[in-house]
């Protein structure tokens, strides 16, 4: 089966996870495993057919995150759990998209700027590490490089434009404020 194509995991009554690929069974770290290798995945009950690939890809994180391997911060978690009960909520899946496309963006470029100003660049294992960081950015971005879907500026409203440009600008200054933190 093609690597682009979503490995298919099955979810038996018993709650096992059987890999239709390699014709085994598989733990969510094995699934975290292949999500980490740049693989999409989907989960699917074997009886109803229902996706259940949101439902896992949360599990894993929680597991990670209450594991100490947290990358959430508290006041990021605390808003996202007021983003359900509020009417931003239909705001948060596009900011979020945005903002791991600006991280990737960046991470890309400074890639990029590290090939052409870094010695580095020309040292064994240097492909691997930056093929690492793309599956890396794949596997934390959920594959939602592609949403939201591009449209023309202003398409169906009024300003629409200006509006993607202020979001825009409002994640340059979080990106700015980060990095500082960082340092």
């Amino acid at each position: 089966m093609a690597e682009d194509s979503p490995l298919l995991i099955k979810r038996y009554a018993s709650r096992r996870l059987y890999n239709t690929e390699t014709s085994d069974y598989v733990t969510l770290e094995d699934i975290a495993g292949f999500i980490r290798d740049g693989r999409e995945v989907q989960i699917v009950d074997l009886k109803s057919g229902d996706d259940l690939t949101r439902q896992y890809l949360l599990q894993i994180i929680a597991e990670h995150e209450s594991k100490g391997e947290s990358v959430l911060p508290i006041n990021v978690l605390t808003d996202l759990v007021r983003s359900y009960s509020t009417s931003a909520t239909s705001v948060v899946p596009q900011f979020l998209a945005m903002s791991f496309e600006m991280l990737r963006d960046g991470q890309s470029k400074m890639m990029e700027n590290m090939e052409k100003m870094n010695p580095m660049s020309t040292m064994p294992g240097f492909e691997a590490m930056k093929a690492q960081q793309a599956a890396f950015m794949k596997a934390m971005t959920g594959g939602m490089g592609n949403w939201p879907p591009r449209a023309s500026e202003g398409e169906g409203r009024e300003g629409g434009g200006e509006d993607l440009d202020e979001i825009k600008n409002q994640l340059a200054d979080l990106q700015a404020k980060l990095a500082r933190m960082n340092k």
